[in-house]
């Protein structure tokens, strides 16, 4: 069994008797946040703690860190007089890779250009008892959701968007490298108790809204700063319809409206991923303690009770989202875009939509663009805009390249980007707009503040879940509506597209990478670290 294992297995066995103790000391039912938050006190409770006052210390179960971050987490770490991480931790490179021709290429360049990072990473972290994800591997919180996290546990990363682990159960919190090196160093981790938002789900999603189009139209709600403070647990019957990864989008993007994370409670989906991702110890070791692993049965019954702030959505009503240009809290329905291209001179042609991310790259997320992209090639059409396609991990590349999505997309006129953050956070050197001419472009990123992707303040991102990024691409402009609009074939006949489907999770399992991780060294004495520190100054 690994380490992984072992810890999880160590969470589970102190659930019980550490959520006793803090229903003792509260004096009523604990919501799920709470339950984990307890949970991983570094010191037994005494008392309960106010929300937005008061400071704790925590105990986190493991660290991941992506290699902008790491470099200097790192570099503190082997200060800290520490021969091992004291959790379990990883590092991911992915933030260093210039999207600009494709993924072979790209990849190349990019480990010419960083080799001293990539050699100091790779060598620093087989050292102190850090798992290494070279790059090419994914995207850290893909990667993450993949391979480490679990319900009922906390994470820190030293990347804003850590929250994606919320979609299977945990709490995981963007930090500081700072603050990763003092977990890994087996101090404690300080935090702001936070204030509790309660999102109600009901009703079932259907046709064209995706899980994308809940955290939409919650930052349409809340704004960017509406979560400050706070951590967003989503409860009610609408949250089983919702799959592990769509679960995992939601949370991902919950970093936009500024909440310290988000989370939903485990269910049936949750265990079918970790199934899947051949983690059937987990799965099992979940249904077994799934008593802890959700809100006290009380808490929906009186959610007014145990939360600051409550929102609901009935996700049967609810439509697809086209949020932006310049702030992910500036939420349309997609049916309101073509009056509001009018009203604010929104470029109506699309130039670039571009699909995957850390956000939304999952099998799912694919898999239903790819019907979209199906429908459109038995017509003879192809996608009108340019598109891209950067799938979050390997293991995502190589399950969608086996099972066809992949041909499909590149068929369709796609480009396929490295297993990377790429355009997501500006590392896009974009080719087709050399005169920074206004323009729009769809993304199913997270953030799209002026000039994030492309570096030109005359491109309006707009955000939005693959399959309408997709569609839009097909139609060539963002005012198209699916489920209003038709579109021409190749002999001039008018269609409808039939409303996207996608598999949650492939049917053949999912493709493993067998090379994409690099173990610690079982002898770190016999690991020299590589760093070579440069001597610029002129004395």
């Amino acid at each position: 069994m690994t380490q992984n294992f072992y810890m999880i297995q160590k969470v589970y066995n102190g659930l019980a008797d550490k959520q006793k103790k803090a229903r003792e000391v509260v004096g009523r039912p604990l919501t799920l946040a709470e339950k984990i938050l307890y949970s991983h006190l570094w010191e037994e409770p005494t008392r309960e703690f106010e929300r937005g006052k008061d400071y704790v210390d925590l105990s986190p179960d493991r660290v991941a860190m992506q290699d902008a971050t790491a470099q200097m987490a790192m570099l503190q770490f082997m200060h800290a007089g520490k021969k091992k991480a004291a959790v379990p931790a990883t590092a991911h490179a992915d933030h260093l890779i210039q999207a600009k021709i494709s993924a072979d290429v790209d990849l190349e360049r990019a480990k010419n250009e960083n080799a001293e990072v990539y050699d100091f990473l790779e060598s620093v972290t087989s050292k102190y008892g850090v798992g290494f994800w070279k790059p090419g591997a994914g995207i850290i919180h893909q990667v993450v959701l993949e391979n480490y996290a679990f319900p009922g546990g906390m994470m820190i990363g030293t990347d804003s968007h850590t929250p994606n682990a919320g979609g299977l159960g945990m709490v995981a919190i963007g930090v500081g490298g700072a603050d990763a090196v003092d977990v890994m160093a087996e101090m404690p981790w300080e935090l702001k108790w936070p204030k509790l938002i309660g999102i109600k789900l009901t009703g079932k999603l259907s046709g064209w809204t995706s899980p994308k189009d809940v955290i939409l139209e919650v930052a349409g709600r809340l704004t960017v700063k509406g979560g400050t403070g706070a951590i967003v647990e989503y409860f009610g019957e609408g949250t089983k319809s919702i799959s592990a990864t769509g679960k995992g989008t939601i949370c991902n993007m919950g970093a936009e409206i500024g909440a310290t994370t988000s989370l939903f409670p485990f269910d049936e989906k949750m265990a079918n991923y970790l199934k899947t991702t051949r983690r059937v110890d987990v799965a099992e070791l979940a249904l077994a303690h799934k008593e802890y692993l959700v809100a006290d049965p009380e808490v929906a019954e009186n959610p007014e009770k145990y939360y600051d702030e409550i929102l609901e959505i009935n996700l049967s009503e609810l439509e697809p989202h086209l949020n932006g240009p310049y702030s992910p809290d500036r939420a349309w329905k997609l049916s309101e875009m073509k009056e509001a291209v009018k009203e604010n001179d929104f470029p109506e042609e699309l130039s670039v939509g571009l699909i995957g991310s850390c956000t939304n790259s999952s099998y799912e997320d694919i898999d239903r663009s790819a019907s979209i992209a199906r429908q459109a090639l038995d017509k003879g059409l192809k996608a009108k805009s340019k598109f891209t396609i950067t799938p979050g991990s390997e293991q995502v590349r190589a399950t969608i390249e086996r099972d066809g999505q992949l041909k499909t997309l590149t068929d369709f006129g796609g480009v396929v980007l490295a297993n990377a953050c790429g355009p997501c956070i500006g590392m896009w050197e974009r080719m087709d707009n050399p005169e920074q001419k206004k323009n729009s472009i769809v993304t199913s990123f997270n953030r799209n503040f002026a000039k994030r992707q492309d570096g030109n303040p005359n491109t309006l991102a707009f955000v939005a879940s693959p399959e309408i990024t997709t569609v839009l691409a097909l139609a060539g402009k963002i005012t198209f509506n699916p489920e209003t609009d038709t579109l021409s074939d190749t002999d001039g006949n008018e269609f409808k597209l039939d409303s996207p489907y996608g598999d949650e999770l492939p049917a053949k399992g999912f493709e493993p990478d067998l090379n994409g991780y690099l173990p610690p060294a079982e002898d770190p004495s016999e690991v020299e670290v590589s760093v070579r520190i440069a001597n610029d100054y002129n004395y």
